[in-house]
């Protein structure tokens, strides 16, 4: 099962708002819109098997050493489900680990279930934290 999980168990993707950069102090809202039921059929010693993944949980690493871990895959704004302050400027990679509830069924004999979750990590979404900072102007200029 081991040489297949990249294979069938998708590395979903994150995805940022605002996009691409951020500022020091402001909820940064991340989710994934990939998140489903993925099944798959391989071929494995002459025996067709299907192999079932969900979702049961997905870990967020937003990369300045805070990582949390929840059940939804979250929603793009207004919806503000999973959201992150940053509490420095820089640059971070976010990531998402999606932890799947797996089980297998060989030549139609029944499913199977696999102990645990399969953690798959997705691709590091890159993203800039930038602080902003007053500037007092004259208005009559």
């Amino acid at each position: 099962m081991a040489q297949y999980k990249n294979v069938l168990f998708p590395g979903l993707g994150v995805k940022v708002q605002p996009v691409g950069r951020t500022l020091v102090n402001l909820d940064t809202i991340v989710y994934t819109d990939e998140s489903k039921v993925s099944v798959k059929t391989v071929d494995l010693l002459g025996f067709a098997v299907v192999v079932e993944a969900t979702p049961v949980s997905y870990t967020w690493d937003f990369g300045d050493g805070v990582v949390v871990t929840t059940t939804t895959p979250g929603k793009a704004y207004p919806a503000k489900e999973i959201t992150h302050k940053y509490m420095k400027r820089g640059s971070v990679k976010v990531t998402l680990t999606t932890n799947y509830a797996a089980r297998y069924d060989v030549a139609g004999t029944g499913w199977q279930y696999v102990d645990g979750t399969v953690p798959i990590a997705g691709p590091a979404t890159a993203l800039l934290v930038r602080e902003a900072v007053p500037v007092l102007v004259d208005p009559q200029r």
